[in-house]
């Protein structure tokens, strides 16, 4: 599929806000563990603006071009589409796990906050990181 050339940049856009999320996830858990409030909370608040970059970008781009096919054949097939059903799924679960967890956080009830904080950790850095993945393996390893 040929994609028209004021949309080409968008894919790329999308993996590079995707990979900063991970990240700037994987730096804010850092702080938290070394006691870095401050610091935790502005890294988290910058994934979280990065994560919705990414979505306002993606929704965009999609919107304009409309799906893009994967050409991948033999084993590339079905790896592809279990990170791409995985990646799905929990991307959309991830949105009101975020929305609660940061929720939880901006009314101090940081109890609460680190229980669902323990699940929206690992889930978000995996939509984030295999949403790069899935950048790759559509736009450069198995593109026509």
């Amino acid at each position: 599929m040929q994609i028209s050339p004021e949309y080409a940049a968008f894919p790329a856009i999308d993996a590079v806000l995707n990979g900063t999320s991970a990240v700037l996830l994987l730096i804010g858990r850092g702080f938290i563990k070394r006691g870095r409030i401050a610091a935790h909370r502005a890294t988290m608040i910058a994934a979280l603006v990065a994560s919705g970059l990414f979505l306002i970008c993606y929704l965009y781009y999609h919107a304009h071009v409309g799906t893009v096919h994967f050409r991948g054949k033999g084993w590339s097939r079905p790896v592809y589409f279990s990170i791409l059903l995985s990646h799905t799924v929990l991307a959309a679960a991830i949105v009101p796990m975020v929305i609660i967890t940061l929720s939880r956080a901006l009314r101090e009830r940081f109890d609460r906050h680190r229980a669902i904080a323990r699940w929206t950790f690992p889930v978000w850095l995996y939509v984030s990181v295999t949403g790069v993945v899935i950048y790759v393996m559509l736009y450069h390893l198995f593109a026509a």
